[in-house]
C-alpha cells in the first residue's frame, strides 16, 4: 500500500509517530544526560516521554482541532472533551527499556470513533518499522501486508507476555498462570513493550500474546493491527470488550481459543479492591511496588552508567 493511498487521518498519525521517533533516536545517543522521574516505583517517565507526547498532540490537533485526546502522560487535558473522535496515545511504550538502552520501545497512536478503533500506528524507531492499519483495509509493516501465523497447535506456539510489577499484582497467581502456559507452548517471551508485542502477533513473529494491568494506550493501536491481520483480540474470557478491562489476549485463531481456555480462570488478576489495598508479594519475589494514582513523585534525577545495570520490569 503506497503512502498516498492511506486514509488522511492515518497519514497524520504516521507523521506524528515519526516525529516522536526522531526525538527518541536523538535522545538515545546520550542516555547519560536523560532526566528521569518515577510516577511510582518501577514506573518511569522521562523528558523524552513528555517531548514525544507534545509533538504527537501538536501534530494531531493541528490537523484535527475538534478531536479528543487520551494520552498516557497528560490524560484528557488536551483536545475536545466531548468529541466522538478520540486519539489514544502512548508516546513511548517501553520507557524502562529506553532508559537502559535496550532497543525495544515504540510510539503507539490510535484513533477511536464512538469507542471503536478506526486507525492505528505503532512505530519502532530503532528498526524504522512502521506498523499501521485502517479498519477494514488490512494491516501493514512498512509496505508489506501482515497476516498472523498459520500455526494451529499450542505445543508449537511462541507466546509473548508481560511480567507483574504494579501494586495489586497477584504474584502467586501470575506464577501459576505462567506455569500453565509455559507447559503448553514452545516458548514464552517478555521484551517489555506491549504495543510492539501485539504487532509481533500481527506479523506472525508470535502466535499469541497475553498480559494484565494494561491501559487503553498500551493496546488500542496494536489491537486493530492484530485484527486487521486476521487475528483475534479479547479479554481473558474471550470477550471483545478488552480496551478498559486491563487484560488482553491476542493471537492467531487456532492458538487464541486454547489460550483463552487456559487463562479464563485468571481473569481480573488485578481487581479494583486490590489497587486500593496494601500490596503483598511472596517472600521470594521482589516487594510489590506501589502504584497509587496519587503516588508521591521523586524529583528529577540523571541516569548514571552504574544505574543502568538493573533489570527492572516495565
Amino acid at each position: 500500500m503506497q503512502q498516498t493511498s492511506l486514509h488522511p487521518m492515518l497519514n497524520v498519525a504516521i507523521k506524528a509517530a515519526r516525529a516522536a521517533g526522531a526525538i527518541m533516536n536523538r535522545a538515545s545517543l546520550d542516555l547519560e544526560a536523560l532526566r528521569i522521574n518515577t510516577k511510582s516505583p518501577n514506573d518511569f517517565v522521562t523528558e523524552v516521554d513528555h517531548a514525544c507526547e507534545g509533538v504527537i498532540i501538536e501534530t494531531l490537533l493541528g490537523a484535527y482541532p475538534d478531536h479528543g485526546i487520551l494520552a498516557e502522560e497528560s490524560g484528557r487535558t488536551h483536545g475536545a472533551k466531548h468529541s466522538e473522535y478520540v486519539w489514544i496515545i502512548d508516546p513511548l511504550d517501553g520507557t524502562t527499556n529506553f532508559i537502559h538502552g535496550f532497543p525495544v520501545y515504540c510510539t503507539s497512536i490510535a484513533l477511536t470513533f464512538r469507542g471503536k478503533v478506526e486507525q492505528a500506528v505503532v512505530y519502532d524507531p530503532t528498526r524504522n518499522d512502521l506498523f499501521y492499519a485502517t479498519k477494514g483495509r488490512g494491516a501493514f509493516l512498512n509496505d508489506k501486508r501482515l497476516r498472523v501465523s498459520k500455526r494451529t497447535r499450542m505445543s508449537d506456539a511462541l507466546i509473548g507476555t508481560g511480567f507483574p510489577f504494579r501494586r495489586g499484582d497477584n504474584f502467586k497467581r501470575y506464577v501459576k498462570m505462567f506455569e500453565e502456559v509455559m507447559q503448553q507452548c514452545a516458548g514464552l517471551r517478555r521484551p517489555g513493550a506491549a504495543a510492539l508485542d501485539l504487532c509481533y502477533v500481527a506479523a506472525g513473529y508470535y502466535d499469541a500474546f497475553f498480559e494484565t494491568g494494561l491501559q487503553p494506550w498500551d493496546v488500542a493501536a496494536g489491537s486493530l493491527i492484530v485484527t486487521e491481520a486476521g487475528g483475534l483480540v479479547g479479554n481473558f474470557t474471550g470477550e471483545a470488550d478488552f480496551l478498559h478491562q486491563r487484560e488482553v489476549i491476542a493471537g492467531t485463531p487456532r492458538i487464541y481459543a486454547p489460550l483463552v481456555q487456559t487463562l479464563a480462570p485468571y481473569t481480573r488478576v488485578i481487581k479494583e479492591e486490590d489497587l486500593a489495598a496494601p500490596a503483598t508479594a511472596p517472600a521470594s519475589a521482589p516487594a510489590a511496588p506501589a502504584a497509587a494514582p496519587v503516588a508521591k513523585k521523586r524529583g528529577p534525577v540523571r541516569l548514571k552508567k552504574e544505574d543502568r545495570s538493573d533489570d527492572s520490569p516495565v
